[in-house]
């Protein structure tokens, strides 16, 4: 994927996935609420504490949405079908996806977003980019530092010491993980030192 300067037009400006709610029928479907003839509250909740909330109603083909949106000050009503089309798996079972709701998409899509139009639809009819494309290379190069770290079961944070191998894991895995380990926080580093003038 390009960044600014690749090609491709800057994504700095743009909302991100991560500043709108979302409902995702992944976990609808792992939580087994995709059955037909069920109805069922969806919770968006920070610091244990429900920040908004919607009613969903299953159908054979489509999940009935109703809730609340507030526009200009007043509570306005919303009540409407996102068809569910499924997919099958290489190895048996279906896999549930949205149709985009918006007029004139009908995108499948595993997660659609709650928007200024006050209806919930795909991540391309909202334009929005996923935060990770608005981080400089130098930050992606961290995280993937911190996921390795994870991985290895140290903790998080390149300042932190080393730990050793993980029980159960090959010495080649640990040989493979520690060298891309190495070459991002070298990344991070790096990217670190252009941004303050600083020699590499």
């Amino acid at each position: 994927m390009g960044g600014i300067g690749s090609g491709r037009r800057s994504q700095i400006g743009k909302d991100t996935t991560s500043d709108y709610l979302s409902l995702d029928v992944r976990r609808l479907q792992r939580d087994g609420l995709l059955t037909p003839v069920r109805s069922f509250s969806w919770n968006w909740s920070r610091n244990s504490r429900i920040e908004a909330s919607i009613q969903i109603r299953i159908e054979a083909d489509r999940a009935i949405l109703n809730y609340r949106y507030r526009r200009g000050g007043n509570w306005r009503p919303e009540e409407y079908p996102v068809l569910l089309d499924r997919t099958g798996c290489n190895f048996g079972g279906q896999r549930a996806w949205f149709r985009c709701p918006a007029r004139d998409c009908g995108r499948r899509a595993a997660v659609i977003y709650l928007g200024g139009s006050g209806i919930f639809a795909c991540r391309q009819c909202y334009q929005l980019v996923y935060a990770c494309q608005r981080e400089s290379k130098d930050y992606r190069a961290l995280r993937r530092a911190d996921r390795i770290r994870e991985r290895l079961g140290w903790g998080a944070g390149i300042a932190n010491a080393e730990g050793g191998k993980p029980k159960g894991m090959h010495w080649r895995t640990l040989d493979r993980l520690m060298v891309q380990y190495e070459e991002s926080v070298g990344e991070f580093l790096a990217g670190t030192a252009r941004r303050f003038g600083l020699p590499e």
